[in-house]
């Protein structure tokens, strides 16, 4: 379908054969092969591919924001009755003049995937969404204030007056993603750009923001172009599909027939990609390109990687590896820990009263919404972070080992008994150091094996994660985000673990490469018996890696059951909002937008009783088969479940 234009003269947009290419030292890299496309009045039309395919290349391309030195060709026409002929050529235009300046917000408006990255730093929300209509519709700065506040309130601040002069800093991610939405629709545009609007959000915020978005497009009658990796929230908001593969268009059409009927091979593997609820226990993921694991290589690493006394040292292992219990830490603002004087509130724990067991050879997901303290718990137990109260003992077998006072010889051994798996792989390896130094180092520090055999260990590790020995020589910067995780992942591996925790450890990748990376975790701990600790935001990737899953709000484990009993039969309303937030790949089953129309189902305001009782009245409820939830002491077990 490369440079195939699907549209008629009531397009709102028509992209014809456009084609992008970057120079390089040694030659150049064609990031756009010919793509066609079009956008209805009206209608959202969903941009779908892998990082690499070109996606945000075309969005910035259709603004003219695109590099200077890039080459570009072909022709972007959008529908304009006040221009002679009825239509605007886009990339006719000077990338820096009046005419193409005058489009930019106020005809095809834009938000971006980072919105903190997007916003200036050093100015409030009401000065950077009031440029626009500044720029464009030359009015008072009443005025300007007013229609900045109005528009604040429709995206779903309840108090826009004081959004208006907070610093971007200020906001949380969901909230800066709102505001960035507004400054893109003050002027009113016919068309917006959204270029991964949703990927860095929580599964209930990105539902709100999906809610939002889809009812602004209502209200306003405006078109939309959503750039997105995710076929979840493809499927639930979007009336056309266009499917993009390292530049070039593989399959387009209406929604229906995409999800019903696909016919590119690229897309049925996309589809297969996904991981969704209800898989079997034995069921796997089949990316686009899947990794060989070399079991062998990796046997004989993780043997070079043990201590010698390993086994002089074992006893009978227990059935629970890590045991958590009443964890809390509790962080102060700036503004309590200067006050001369008693703060006037009390400030809210990140972690409070947290309990749990990790048994030998699980994964224990454990999910919720940024804020609700995931990260803090992973810290504490790494000794990241210090709590205020609670204990973490670990028994591999050699003995319980108190996690947050051990010292000396217990210390050592511990720092090379859990490891831990980062969310942004990119950040966690050194980019002064090659792949082999990388993972030669824990080796190093904690002595293990002789100069050869680190270096043994080192190519079987690489041989373990499907990349070749000349990989030991390169930086991470020359690698994909994908293979960056592997190493990351290898680098957990070296000295061979009991507990890995995985902090998001796939929530920055491709569905693709997700795919590779979670068949991989299941891998190595079928292979080696490891245990995780799973992380996420993402229930449909806890739902295929978790034999257990916890579910955190607000600093508290709210419910803690089998996987399947907490995705089919969930108790808390919490985890109940968490599930009705998932949007499926499946034209089925779409998401109830009336439910995140506000924050009702984030919230406590609308729980029963039982759920929503003062702290000292609430502990775990055993409702059997392992499921326990937190409830009022003296709630009915029979009304709970039902």
């Amino acid at each position: 379908m490369t440079g195939q234009l699907l549209g008629t003269s009531t397009d709102l947009l028509r992209v014809e054969d456009v084609k992008v290419s970057f120079p390089l030292a040694t030659g150049h890299v064609d990031a756009l092969k010919g793509v066609g496309l079009r956008v209805l009045p009206g209608k959202i039309t969903a941009l779908v591919g892998e990082s690499g395919s070109g996606k945000s290349v075309l969005g910035q391309t259709i603004m003219g924001l695109q590099p200077d030195y890039a080459r570009v060709s072909g022709k972007v026409l959008l529908a304009d009755p006040s221009a002679p002929s009825g239509t605007v050529e886009l990339l006719g235009l000077p990338r820096d003049g009046r005419q193409i300046r005058a489009i930019r917000g106020s005809k095809i408006g834009m938000i971006f995937q980072e919105p903190m990255t997007s916003f200036s730093a050093l100015h409030t929300i009401g000065n950077q969404i009031t440029e626009a209509l500044r720029i464009h519709e030359p009015v008072s700065a009443k005025e300007q204030r007013e229609r900045a506040e109005d528009m604040l309130s429709l995206v779903g601040f309840t108090k826009p007056g004081k959004v208006f002069d907070m610093y971007p800093f200020e906001l949380s991610g969901g909230m800066r993603q709102r505001a960035m939405i507004a400054m893109a629709l003050i002027c009113s545009p016919s068309l917006l750009i959204a270029d991964e609007p949703t990927t860095a959000l929580d599964v209930t915020i990105q539902a709100q923001i999906l809610t939002l978005l889809r009812d602004l497009q209502q209200r306003m009658n405006m078109a939309i172009l959503l750039i997105t990796h995710d076929l979840g929230v493809v499927a639930n908001v979007s009336d056309e599909v266009v499917v993009l593969y390292q530049g070039r268009i593989m399959e387009s059409g209406p929604v229906e027939d995409i999800f019903r009927r696909p016919q590119h091979p690229y897309l049925k593997g996309l589809m297969a990609a996904i991981p969704h609820f209800g898989m079997a226990q034995g069921d796997r993921l089949r990316p686009l390109r899947d990794i060989k694991v070399d079991h062998d290589k990796l046997m004989t690493a993780i043997g070079n990687a043990k201590p010698m006394d390993t086994a002089s040292r074992q006893h009978e292992a227990p059935e629970v590896l890590l045991s958590v219990r009443n964890l809390s830490k509790t962080y102060q603002t700036r503004d309590q820990a200067w006050a001369f004087r008693k703060p006037s509130a009390a400030p809210a724990p990140a972690v409070d009263g947290v309990s749990f067991d990790i048994r030998r050879g699980e994964c224990l997901g454990l999910v919720g919404e940024s804020g609700c303290g995931k990260t803090t718990v992973s810290k504490i137990l790494m000794r990241a972070v210090t709590p205020d109260a609670g204990s973490v003992i670990y028994d591999d077998g050699s003995g319980p080992v108190d996690v947050l006072e051990a010292k000396g010889d217990d210390l050592q051994r511990l720092r090379t008994q859990i490891q831990m798996v980062f969310q942004d792989p990119v950040s966690s390896l050194s980019p002064r150091m090659t792949v082999g130094n990388i993972l030669s180092e824990p080796l190093d520090i904690h002595r293990r094996g002789t100069p050869a055999q680190r270096r043994d260990t080192v190519d079987a590790l690489l041989g373990a994660i499907g990349l070749g020995q000349s990989a030991r020589h390169r930086y991470p910067h020359s690698f994909s985000g994908g293979q960056r995780q592997r190493i990351g992942i290898a680098r957990a591996l070296a000295l061979a673990p009991g507990l890995i925790v995985c902090d998001e450890p796939v929530s920055a990748l491709d569905v693709s490469v997700q795919a590779q990376i979670l068949n991989l975790l299941k891998d190595l701990q079928k292979d080696l018996g490891l245990t995780y600790l799973f992380i996420s935001h993402n229930l449909a990737v806890v739902d295929y890696m978790a034999d257990r899953v916890a579910v955190m709000w607000a600093g508290r484990i709210v419910e803690i059951a089998p996987r399947e009993t907490i995705m089919t039969a969930p108790v808390h309303p919490y985890t109940k909002a968490l599930l009705a937030a998932v949007p499926y790949p499946d034209l089925e089953r779409r998401l109830d937008f009336a439910t995140f129309a506000g924050s009702s189902a984030l919230t406590s305001v609308n729980w029963a009783a039982a759920f929503r009782a003062e702290a000292s009245q609430m502990a775990p409820l055993d409702l059997g088969n392992g499921h326990f939830v937190l409830a009022h002491k003296s709630a009915d077990m029979a009304e709970l479940k039902s």
